[in-house]
């Protein structure tokens, strides 16, 4: 479904993907929340040590165009501002924080991972 520019859709994807990549950095960085992170899930510096990081960073990278890509397409082609951001905080609440605190919730996981 992209639009009359489709180079313009494809570069506002990777854009997008990019700094949803960039804020996960952030966000799990040890500084901020990492280290707890790292606590609810019973994981040391060592366990994350024996991880293909470049698997990891990889692979994230990839699922961050899926959801930007999925989010695009579901906005269609001319969105407003107002309709992006209402759609994108629908989302991130609605589907992504509940599935994963009834993940959660069956495993037994402490919900301030969501």
């Amino acid at each position: 479904m992209p639009t009359v520019n489709s180079m313009t859709w494809w570069l506002a994807i990777v854009a997008a993907a990019t700094v949803a990549f960039a804020i996960g950095g952030i966000w799990y960085a040890p500084g901020v929340f990492g280290r707890r992170w790292m606590a609810l899930n019973n994981l040391s510096e060592p366990d994350l040590a024996r991880r293909n990081m470049g698997q990891v960073f990889g692979v994230s990278f990839l699922l961050a165009m899926v959801m930007t890509i999925n989010l695009a397409l579901f906005l269609g082609p001319h969105p407003s501002f107002g309709f992006c951001v209402a759609a994108a905080a629908a989302a991130g609440v609605g589907w992504s924080a509940a599935g994963l605190g009834i993940i959660y919730l069956f495993e037994g996981r402490p919900l301030a991972l969501c």
